[in-house]
Parts: structure tokens; sequence; C-alpha cells
């Protein structure tokens, strides 16, 4: 109940987040029962059958990676001080974003399954002169264990991965308050000036380990995402010589490709979870480049705030470029000829693009909420508007310089191993 009155209080942004999770969540569940149904009608083609299952990982990937990016952002399950003493800490929150996760997607599985009903005839008779009759087995019994098993899916590992992100941690990077000489407190939870964490006096500092601010921590993780793309790109690289010397044989996956191509398909999610890991450190890299060679006020400020965001932009910038790269790898000319897509490949593409894309913007628009109070500091301190604007010009082009480049390498790098 408590989920339920939080969805429907929320404001239109947050309404508006929780809805792109239902479309997410229906897509991916009505691909899920196309799959099913392709099964039923094609029996003797187990293979092919497996093969379009496993094509719908990577929209169910991008689903619940939208959900956990709403369920982060949602600020009406956000844990409050106050709320503790009611009974709803961090714990009692954590339980009501995995409900509020788990009702979003379940409506979105309800839609899923009421279009494939209707697709196939069940409800008013086949639509569109019954153009979807094959490829959903229509006419035929479907089993009520395996379409509710797979409407499961979404909201049972939306919801679990979202309670996963969200559980309550133990802070360990945060030191521990010390008595001072004297047994008393060193008030470094509140200072008299209301900055949190600040000591009283510099004689009573914490003598824990000092711990740079996030903005001067640079992101870890680029070498491992370096390493992680080579790989990526060496496993597309060898697949793509192995399936150019080897007939296709066996099921067709979603696009065209063959079955034996399945591990350019594994190629491309290395080389997806390399861009994401590796988004952080290029996002942080390109700060320092802006403010590099005797900066002005608007390069130090932009690549600052790169630097500072860095952590929360840079890995959806890494998705959507990966995503990018892998589309134009599925659409590139094939045997000098385009390869031709039906409804259920252009609706995973545009679920997989769509989530990434959303991620991006929701990322996009708490980073901005989080520097409100910078500024409007700025802003009393007398920076003109426009000077902020140009600032934020200044980041989208910098961001632009860096990553385009790089998608369109990667991009041609893997759809080489494609093109014959």
């Amino acid at each position: 109940m408590l989920a339920l009155r939080l969805i429907r209080v929320a404001r239109p942004a947050v309404q508006l987040r929780r809805l792109t999770v239902v479309a997410a969540s229906a897509g991916t569940g009505f691909l899920l029962l196309c799959s099913l149904g392709h099964a039923l009608g094609h029996p003797e083609h187990s293979a092919a059958a497996v093969l379009r299952l496993s094509w719908c990982v990577m929209p169910l990937a991008a689903t619940v990676y939208l959900a956990v990016a709403v369920a982060r952002t949602d600020p009406g399950t956000r844990p409050r001080p106050g709320l503790s003493a009611l009974g709803l800490g961090p714990g009692r929150m954590m339980a009501v974003s995995a409900a509020t996760t788990a009702l979003s997607c379940g409506l979105g599985s309800l839609l899923a399954l009421l279009l494939f009903l209707h697709l196939r005839g069940d409800r008013t008779g086949l639509p569109f002169d019954g153009a979807a009759a094959g490829a959903l087995a229509a006419g035929q019994r479907l089993p009520v264990a395996g379409v509710l098993t797979l409407l499961a899916v979404v909201p049972v590992l939306a919801s679990g991965v979202v309670a996963l992100v969200l559980r309550p941690r133990e802070d360990g990077a945060r030191p521990q308050r010390r008595p001072a000489e004297g047994g008393a407190d060193d008030g470094s939870a509140q200072s008299p000036g209301g900055r949190a964490g600040a000591p009283k006096e510099a004689g009573h500092d914490d003598p824990g380990p000092h711990r740079p601010p996030a903005s001067r921590r640079p992101p870890t993780g680029l070498p491992w995402g370096v390493a992680v793309l080579a790989a990526g790109l060496a496993v597309q690289s060898y697949a793509g010589r192995s399936t150019a010397s080897a007939p296709a044989s066996g099921g067709v996956l979603p696009g065209g490709l063959a079955a034996s191509s399945f591990p350019v398909l594994v190629g491309w999610l290395l080389t997806a979870l390399g861009l994401a890991l590796a988004g952080p450190g290029l996002t942080h890299l390109c700060g320092l480049l802006l403010q590099s060679a005797r900066p002005g006020a608007l390069r130090l400020l932009a690549g600052r705030v790169l630097m500072a965001e860095a952590g929360r932009i840079g890995r959806p910038l890494g998705v959507v470029c990966a995503v990018a790269s892998g589309t134009y790898a599925v659409v590139a000319p094939y045997d000098g000829t385009a390869r031709v897509f039906g409804p259920l490949t252009a609706l995973g593409t545009l679920l997989v693009a769509g989530c990434a894309v959303a991620v991006l913007l929701t990322a996009t628009v708490e980073a901005r909420q989080e520097r409100a109070v910078t500024i409007a500091a700025l802003r009393r301190l007398g920076a003109p508007a426009m000077a902020l604007r140009t600032a934020a010009l200044l980041r989208t082009v910098a961001l632009l310089a860096l990553f385009a480049p790089l998608t369109l390498l990667i991009a041609d790098l893997a759809a080489r191993p494609l093109v014959r």
C-alpha cells in the first residue's frame, strides 16, 4: 500500500520515468512471449527457438538497467533521517523501492500479455489479416506455466537487482567520530557553522586516513575497461573470420545473423561492458583535458564539473556509445546489400537504444539537480546566466569531441567481421 501511495502522489517527471520502465518492461515481455510463440509454431526448430530466446537477453538487461537507474533517482523512496522513527529506515525504503519497481514491471508485463493475446486473435479475432498468426502460433493452446514464467522474469529480476543495489550498507568509508582529549566529542557530526563532518577546532581533527573529495578521485575502471574492450574486439574478429569460412547452419538470429555468428554477439557484449567500465575514466580525462593549457574561468568551471560528474554520467555515456556502435554493426551492409529487419528485431533494437538514452537523460537530470546549490551560489556571487550556459555547452562539445570519434572507431571495428 505504501508503494501504491508513493506512486500516486509522485511528481509528473517521476511518473514519466516510471512510465518508461513500464514501456520497456512491456516490450521485453512481448519479445519473450513472441519467442514462446515461435517455439510453439515451429517445434522442429528447437535450436532457432533457443537462439531467439537468447536474443532477448539484451533487451532484458537494458530494461533492468533502466529500472535500477529510475529507482536510484526516485525522490519518494529515498531514506530520510526523520522517517526512521516511524519505522521507515533504509531497509524499509529499499523494500518500497523494490516493490515500486515490481509494480511498474508487472504492469508492463500485463500490457505485453494483452497485446500478445490480441495479435494472436484470442480476444477479437486475428488483426492485420492474420499477418502475425505464424510467428505467434495462433490457434494453438498456450502453456499457462510457460507464459507466467516468462512474464515474471522482468519484474522478479528488476526488483531483485534494485534491492541488491539499494540495500543498506555499513558506511566503512566514513571515519568514525572519536572523542577529543578529555573525553568530549570532537563535534565532527555537526559543526556550529552547519557543515556536516567538520571539526570544531583545528587541533581536534579526526586522525583517520585522509580521503580526497569525490571530484579529485579519478575513476579506477579505465584500465579494466580498455582491457575488456580489447578482448571484445578480439573475440569479434576471431568469430568473424571463423564464420566467414564456415557455412551458416542451424537457426538464424534476428537481423539475418547465422547461428554460427553467436560468438560475435559475445564479442559485442564484451565491447559494451568495456565501454561502460571505461566511460567514467574517459569523462574524467575529458575534464582534465578541458582544463589544460592555462584555462580561463569557463574552461576551468566546465572541466571541474566534468571531473565531479564522471562517475554519474560516464557509465551511461559509455553504454550509449556501445549501443550506437552495436547498432551500426548490425545495420552495416552484408555482402554488399543491406540487411532486412523484421518488426521484432526493430522492437528489440528500439528497446535497447531507448533504455540507454533514457538512463543517460536521467543521469543528466540528476546531475543538474545535484548542482542546483552550486549554481545558486555562483549566481549570488554575480556569475551571469550566459556564462553558466556557455560552460554547459562547452562540456557537451568536449564530450562529443571525445566520444563521437571513439564510437565511430568501435563501430567500424565491430562491423568488420560481419561485412563481406
